[in-house]
């Protein structure tokens, strides 16, 4: 085949005339910078602001190809948006911080702490899911997925005072809904019990009330399965229906050591 076909047949092959990847890169752009101009000492807010609104502008342009979608005013409603969310990131922080004994000063959370990073992304990618601005939300978390190994969908609800340890390997499902003053260590799965797209309208994960502690490689799954209140939750369970208040749960393996002799 000569090159002239062979580029015809990879032309002919391209279906998505508004697949540009430009918008994951800008989104990530934009995603970084408005996370230093709420974090970063040095950053001038009044100045980002002003070029957050062009990029964001831009993006808009890009994700809004389908008319169902009006991007039309988002940025002003995004913006008031974003003293209450920096509001529960300083709650989330100070959680992490008290919770910690390993966090030697708060500024070490906000500058090293994946499960922090994880969270404010979060937070930042789900009030323009509530919005409804499509696909930037998800982008967004994609790009803290792929820094920190936390998989956070931006539809879920999570409530003040979060704190993921260690981070790596959380999954939050679209429809979980996490109560106050919840904590959480890597691995741990809240998910569905089961995929497929006519569940996409339904809550298909958990419910976790407040005060919950879930340890190491926990797996919580279903719609209908809700985590009482004041619970712990131990590394590697795996729950499919629900726990009442105030409940220990545990998960006991068993484990055999043979002591050889040497001779």
């Amino acid at each position: 085949m000569e090159k002239k076909d062979i580029i015809k047949n990879i032309q002919d092959q391209k279906e998505r005339p508004h697949l540009r990847f430009k918008l994951k890169t800008k989104t990530e752009e934009f995603t970084e910078k408005l996370f230093y101009t709420l974090f970063d000492a040095d950053t001038a807010v009044a100045d980002n602001i002003d070029s957050l609104e062009i990029e964001f502008t831009e993006l808009a342009d890009l994700a809004c190809w389908d008319k169902r979608h009006t991007c039309g005013k988002t940025w002003q409603r995004y913006l008031e948006t974003l003293p209450e969310i920096l509001k529960k990131l300083n709650l989330d922080a100070n959680a992490i911080s008290r919770s910690d004994p390993a966090a030697k000063s708060i500024e070490e959370v906000y500058l090293s702490y994946p499960g922090f990073f994880a969270i404010a992304i979060y937070r930042l990618a789900h009030e323009l899911y509530k919005i409804g601005l499509p696909l930037i939300p998800r982008l967004m978390t994609e790009f803290a997925h792929h820094r920190t190994g936390v998989d956070i969908n931006p539809g879920a609800q999570i409530g003040e005072s979060f704190f993921i340890d260690h981070a790596t390997g959380v999954v939050i499902g679209e429809t979980t809904v996490i109560k106050n003053n919840v904590k959480i260590y890597q691995g741990v799965t809240l998910g569905a019990l089961y995929v497929a797209k006519e569940l996409e309208n339904i809550k298909r994960h958990p419910t976790v009330e407040d005060n919950v502690t879930i340890y190491a490689n926990a797996t919580i799954l279903g719609g209908d399965t809700i985590i009482g209140a004041n619970s712990i939750i131990g590394g590697n369970a795996w729950l499919i229906s629900s726990v009442p208040a105030n409940s220990i749960v545990t998960h006991h393996p068993e484990v055999k050591i043979k002591t050889q002799v040497n001779d």
